[in-house]
């Protein structure tokens, strides 16, 4: 029976999807992404809405306004948004487990992290104009850069909270009330910059003002639904000195999920500073800043996809299903091809058209068509890098994810960028050609990646990132099998307790448990773990010392049956 049930398992974790299955986790994928899609969108509408009131002041304040803002992603944005996004494996799965207390703690230790980070990027911002006319950037340009970054200091803060929030709601598949509190905050922006620019002519600092009152808005708004709707109560821990503790697990996740994020977006950065070099460099900046925007927008799509399957990933593989993991590994894979095709198409037919959006010159755009079909062919790779890494980190291997980046843009998408654009003459678009080639490889890297994937193993992983991660309640102790022969002792024979054997439970406990890992067991459990480790004349004398039983051999019964719910409310003092 075991024989075949193992190979039914076996066949579940090498076969395609049927086509009701695939449809069933198209609709899966769908409410979480799809909501996730009209929040990104909210988002880049916002930023938009942000640059429209920059170029309305000037451009002078434009091009102070895009400097801050191309610092702030480098040096804060990127690092804050990466970090938050280690705790994404480990609430998916922790959800799936259904270990709701540990969503809880996660939260509380990410936005800890991200918050005590936000300290040193703050001073950094503070310097911010010393950092820049060390680079030897335009005086006036750098004061009215430094100025937008002093007023967005507060963002970072609210962005430290912001960040966990959305990944605490969407991995248990709450994606709705965020895109409409993102709606709600988003439509006062608007008005918000009217009154901070327009009518009180704060100039860029209204700007920044706008875009940092907009996330508290958006703060606030999230916090009303989650205290107002109650979903809080099941994952809620009091905050302790316990969040202080047992961050092993969510830094191992974060920090390499911090490099990916920001390999990638430094690349984009360094494109634009690449494009400074070439002959006409006015024209190719003002190209690749229309490219990137385009793109950006293009991006909302393949990252709320990835978004969707790190989510589905992390429940399944966490509910130990390690099926339905890969099946939904398979399917969203083939929706990334379907986005990366539809992309291509637009860029391609849109490629005369799209420029004028932006822009009457001549020369940057022609620029912008040459190159909109190449960056066509980039979101070909990138929608399913991007689902990749999605899967990565819901299965918790961020550090495949860094190495595949860091590999696919630095060592190879670099050097293509180089040559094609300096080497061979091929200017702006040997830059893109560039970022084809670190796409290209990071797709096909990814794939391989994807397809030697052990389920199963990936399910063990899951299920030892989830107890090692989690602060165990003493009432929900790990039961071994010793336990239970405890207790066929106690009931065989009531006159006669082996206080040894009983406190065998305690034995998976001590394995799996530690004051890091799991930094609610309380400090008093720890003579009693003494009991089994110790000798026989010390055991003796700890347990009658615990007991008040000093010179008796056993302990009756009474003692010994609720010792565990004893524990909750304090053993007897110690005698000396």
């Amino acid at each position: 029976m075991d024989l075949h049930t193992d190979d039914e398992e076996e066949q579940q974790l090498h076969r395609w999807p049927t086509p009701s299955e695939a449809l069933e986790e198209i609709k899966a994928i769908g409410k979480i992404s799809g909501p996730t899609a009209v929040t990104g969108l909210l988002l880049y509408s916002r930023a938009m809405i942000s640059m429209l009131f920059l170029g309305y002041l000037g451009e002078l304040e434009l091009a102070g306004g895009s400097l801050s803002i191309g610092f702030a992603n480098i040096t804060g944005y990127s690092v804050i948004s990466g970090l938050a996004m280690g705790m994404e494996p480990i609430c998916g799965q922790a959800y799936g487990a259904k270990q709701w207390k540990l969503l809880g703690l996660t939260l509380q230790r990410t936005v800890l992290l991200l918050l005590s980070t936000s300290i040193p990027i703050s001073f950094m911002w503070l310097n911010m104009k010393r950092i820049l006319s060390w680079c030897g950037q335009d005086e006036e340009i750098s004061s009215m850069a430094h100025t937008f970054i002093i007023f967005s200091i507060p963002d970072l803060f609210f962005l430290s909270i912001l960040h966990p929030l959305r990944i605490y709601l969407r991995t248990q598949s709450i994606t709705l009330p965020l895109t409409y509190c993102s709606a709600i905050s988003v439509l006062l922006h608007v008005p918000l910059n009217f009154l901070l620019v327009v009518h009180f002519k704060l100039g860029i600092a209204g700007v920044a003002i706008a875009m940092v009152w907009t996330n508290l808005n958006l703060f606030l708004l999230l916090i009303s639904f989650i205290f107002f709707s109650g979903v809080y109560k099941g994952s809620w821990v009091a905050p302790s000195i316990d969040c202080l503790r047992g961050w092993s697990s969510l830094l191992a996740l974060a920090v390499p999920t911090c490099i990916s994020v920001c390999l990638e977006w430094w690349w984009y950065e360094f494109m634009i500073m690449l494009c400074g070099l070439l002959a006409n460099p006015k024209a190719t900046i003002a190209s690749m800043g229309i490219l990137i925007q385009t793109t950006s927008l293009v991006y909302v799509f393949p990252s709320a996809l990835s978004l969707g399957v790190s989510t589905r990933v992390g429940n399944e593989l966490g509910a130990n299903r390690p099926a339905k993991a890969r099946i939904c590994m398979i399917v969203s894979l083939f929706c990334a091809v379907a986005l990366g095709l539809a992309a291509m198409l637009f860029t391609t037919l849109m490629r005369h058209q799209w420029g004028r959006f932006f822009t009457n010159d001549a020369e940057v755009l022609e620029l912008t068509a040459v190159a909109l079909p190449i960056a066509g062919l980039c979101e070909l790779g990138n929608c399913p890098q991007t689902t990749g890494c999605g899967v990565l980190r819901g299965s918790a291997r961020p550090t495949e994810g860094a190495n595949i980046n860091l590999g696919s843009f630095y060592l190879v998408g670099m050097p293509v960028a180089i040559i094609m654009g300096f080497v061979a003459k091929m200017g702006f678009a040997g830059l893109w050609l560039g970022l084809l080639a670190a796409q290209t490889s990071c797709a096909f890297l990814m794939l391989y990646v994807l397809c030697r994937t052990d389920w199963v193993v990936q399910v063990k992983r899951a299920r030892d990132l989830t107890q090692t991660s989690s602060t165990l309640a003493i009432p929900s102790l790990p039961v071994s099998s010793a336990s239970a022969s405890a207790s066929d002792s106690i009931t065989r024979d009531p006159k006669r307790t082996d206080l040894e054997e009983v406190l065998c439970i305690t034995d998976d406990f001590v394995k799996s448990a530690s004051p890091e890992t799991d930094p609610l067991i309380p400090p008093r459990i720890f003579p009693i773990l003494a009991l089994k480790r110790g000798s026989g004349k010390e055991r003796k004398r700890l347990s009658c010392r615990l007991f008040k039983r000093r010179g008796r051999k056993d302990l009756p019964n009474f003692f010994v049956v609720p010792f565990y719910i004893r524990l909750q409310h304090g053993l007897p003092k110690m005698e000396n």
